[in-house]
């Protein structure tokens, strides 16, 4: 599967992990199950258990009974569909761990961009990736001590019913993608995204997020407060610049941010 110099932000990402050495593709350690209820729960309780999970070490699942997304919402399974978990160890000098939601959107919209080209996948903020202004994929963030697990579930094949929003799957598009090949996809431009945002800071990873994402101008709306604006990029720190109909321009840090779509269309 060559897919690591699509995947790479870094000229010298071969002498890396995702990069080959003797002619074979190094692919960061994958644990597949076949069910479970909830991955990220699964490595959270690893590691308050005292067990060593290697930052890069993936968890997935071929089925899940308890998955979630942001806010306590419940988040679907499907045959077929990546369901997923890793571990990010946070060291001396990390930027700061809120910033890992754009690391892995970063290596999730490289991911699906490179194993189905053409399909118009776009970041939204803070942990979604939009086809064609609907939910195909998410991310979720807990922390446990000095270790963030990061679970990523992407519709491949089927999208769950969402009572709040519209969702679509990769499949519904027209894009064939097998979970084994885009786990290891996936993996790989983790792997590469993380060097990035330690090496290089949050300013390397905002450049590389915002050209996926949707353009500056869409309509938005903060859910929980209400507020309504239109998107104008991140601010230095990662948080969303968003300007407001009299032009001022106010930043969220966190927070449910949707696209506001027109009266008439739906939630």
């Amino acid at each position: 599967m060559a897919v690591d110099y699509r995947l790479s932000l870094h000229s010298d990402a071969r002498r890396r992990v995702g990069g080959r050495r003797g002619g074979a593709l190094l692919i960061p350690p994958i644990e597949r199950i076949a069910e479970t209820g909830s991955t990220n729960a699964d490595l959270l309780a690893r590691l308050a258990g005292g067990e060593h999970v290697g930052e890069g070490h993936w968890l997935v699942a071929d089925r899940q009974t308890a998955g979630r997304g942001r806010l306590g919402r419940a988040w679907g399974d499907g045959h077929g569909n990546f369901m997923g978990s890793t571990v990010v160890r946070l060291t001396a000098g990390d930027p700061s761990p809120a910033t890992l939601a754009l690391v892995a959107g970063v290596a999730l919209a490289k991911a699906v961009t490179a194993m189905a080209p053409g399909f118009g996948a776009q970041l939204k903020w803070p942990n979604d990736l939009l086809v064609d202004g609907a939910k195909c994929a998410g991310i979720l963030m807990e922390r446990t001590r000095d270790s963030i697990v990061i679970g990523i579930g992407v519709n491949l094949v089927v999208a769950p019913d969402l009572p709040d929003r519209p969702t679509a799957s990769l499949s519904d598009k027209g894009a064939s993608l097998d979970r084994d090949r885009f786990a290891d996809a996936l993996a790989i431009a983790m792997t590469d995204a993380l060097w990035t945002w330690r090496q290089e800071g949050v300013g390397r990873i905002i450049a590389a997020w915002l050209p996926q994402a949707h353009p500056v101008g869409t309509p938005l709306r903060v859910s929980e407060q209400g507020i309504d604006g239109f998107f104008d990029g991140l601010a230095p720190d990662g948080a969303l610049r968003l300007r407001r109909e009299g032009g001022e321009t106010m930043l969220v840090h966190a927070g449910d941010v949707e696209l506001r779509r027109p009266v008439g269309e739906g939630k």
